[in-house]
């Protein structure tokens, strides 16, 4: 029992002794501070980030918006002009100018409708890059 009496106070001793010493506490009260003022730093500099992200989209947003309201006015505008009134009176109703004679088309046959599809179909396909080059040289 003594000789571990003995070994905690010479444990103790040591540790008051090469431990805390005023060198050893103030390091680590640095390193603490330290460690605290960058955990600090880094949590402002997230949450400032995130914020500035959250205004880019709220700004876009506004922006998108004050578009959207331009081309309705936009549009209003043009729906009042004499113009698309007389294209929807032309279109919706028949109506026509006098002089004028209305010629009414039958609508596109098959054979119409296909004719270009497979001219369509021949540049729509996938090609490789060696066709493409061989194609761009020799024609």
């Amino acid at each position: 029992m003594d000789k571990i009496k003995t070994q905690l106070r010479r444990l103790r001793y040591y540790t008051k002794k090469d431990y805390l010493t005023v060198h050893n506490i103030s390091a680590a009260a640095a390193l603490i501070l330290g460690l605290v003022f960058t955990y600090n730093a880094i949590t402002a500099t997230t949450r400032n980030w995130q914020l500035e992200q959250k205004l880019k989209e709220i700004t876009l947003q506004s922006e998108k918006l004050k578009l959207e309201v331009d081309t309705l006015k936009f549009e209003q505008n043009y729906y009042n002009t004499e113009e698309y009134q007389e294209i929807m009176a032309r279109e919706k109703q028949g109506m026509m100018l006098e002089g004028e004679t209305m010629v009414i088309l039958p609508e596109n046959s098959e054979s119409a409708v296909n004719k270009y599809s497979e001219i369509d179909n021949k540049f729509n396909q996938k090609r490789t890059n060696l066709d493409e080059w061989l194609d761009f040289l020799f024609g």
